[in-house]
């Protein structure tokens, strides 16, 4: 007897027809950098891709897991990656709104007994149907704090995540060393995590990179004097405590903008001639030799893992702050 075999499946027509090549040459053109990261995402929408093959096929053996886990230090993209993998999951319909809902623990954690419930609740109704990012996740657990209400969000998120997974993903993520102490506080959230994907820091022309991307988008620029500049600070600003990667270049970039404004200010009002276009576009290496990072002592270590290191053993109630927030003691742009 013999048996009909199962239709061809044409994967490249699929990947085609599906659209997510799109967003995979969106986060390739979009982001500096983050090989290790692309190449994981890659074959992650390869995976699903192949999954929804097999699955027209009859061959599918249950729905995959697809939380995830983002890990690495700030201002290294892992914002901006979720949200190109919640386009990649509903293109090929895993979840069925191209939705993101990023929170912290303040959005999840009541202050009083019976207010953590309702608002873990209303977070996981606002995500449903797409994906929920929590980023600094180990902020969820202080066992510290004996009348924390941390935990009660934890189990809500984990019976959820368990219970409703064909309808929800959820994205975790933190520092590295952070997010490993918090698995081995809770083995609940790592038996539930399919992708534990890691994002490296830049290296310092990488950040040269995304600091001028950054400044085309605002309608500015270096000349060779000024990008220099910005060369030597990164070079000192990414061995000084608390960095964070394309969020500091950013920060060092609004501070260099202060900067320009304020020497075209006084320059007319000391009667200088009228100015073009070239001048108010063009961030100057007066503008960036300014800054007191210059001046500033340097780690005791070439090594950027130094700052990490300091940063991770942060009391676990600190929270990470954009340097522009930062107490004036932390090393300016």
């Amino acid at each position: 007897m013999n048996l009909a075999l199962p239709p061809n499946i044409d994967l490249a027509a699929l990947y085609r027809d599906s659209g997510i090549g799109e967003v995979l040459a969106e986060l390739d053109r979009d982001l500096v950098g983050l090989a290790p990261v692309k190449t994981r995402i890659r074959e992650i929408a390869a995976h699903l891709l192949v999954e929804r093959a097999r699955e027209s096929l009859g061959l599918a053996s249950g729905a995959p897991t697809l939380h995830m886990c983002f890990s690495g230090n700030p201002g290294t993209g892992k914002t901006t990656v979720a949200l190109r993998m919640a386009e990649v999951l509903y293109r090929l319909g895993y979840i069925r709104r191209n939705h993101l809902v990023s929170v912290t623990r303040d959005d999840l954690v009541g202050q009083y007994i019976g207010h953590t419930a309702p608002k873990t609740r209303d977070v996981l109704k606002r995500a449903m149907g797409g994906v929920l990012f929590i980023d600094e996740a180990y902020y969820l657990y202080r066992p510290e704090n004996e009348r924390d209400y941390g935990q009660e969000a934890i189990e809500i998120l984990l019976q959820t995540m368990e219970n409703q997974r064909d309808d929800l993903v959820v994205i975790l993520a933190g520092y590295a060393s952070r997010m490993e102490v918090f698995f081995e506080s809770n083995p609940g959230f790592r038996s539930r995590i399919a992708h534990h994907i890691t994002f490296p820091d830049y290296g310092d022309a990488e950040l040269l990179d995304i600091a001028e991307r950054m400044l085309a988008t605002m309608h500015y620029r270096f000349d060779a004097d000024s990008r220099r500049a910005f060369a030597d600070y990164l070079a000192l600003r990414t061995r000084q405590p608390n960095f964070a990667n394309a969020r500091s270049v950013r920060n060092a970039l609004d501070r260099s903008r202060l900067r320009q404004a304020n020497r075209l200010f006084a320059r007319a009002m000391e009667g200088a001639a009228p100015i073009d276009a070239a001048a108010l576009t063009l961030i100057a290496a007066a503008d960036i030799r300014a800054s007191r990072v210059f001046g500033e002592p340097l780690a005791p270590t070439d090594e950027r893992a130094a700052s990490t290191a300091a940063s991770n053993t942060r009391a676990p109630d600190t929270p990470d702050t954009p340097d522009a927030q930062r107490p004036a003691t932390a090393p300016p742009g």
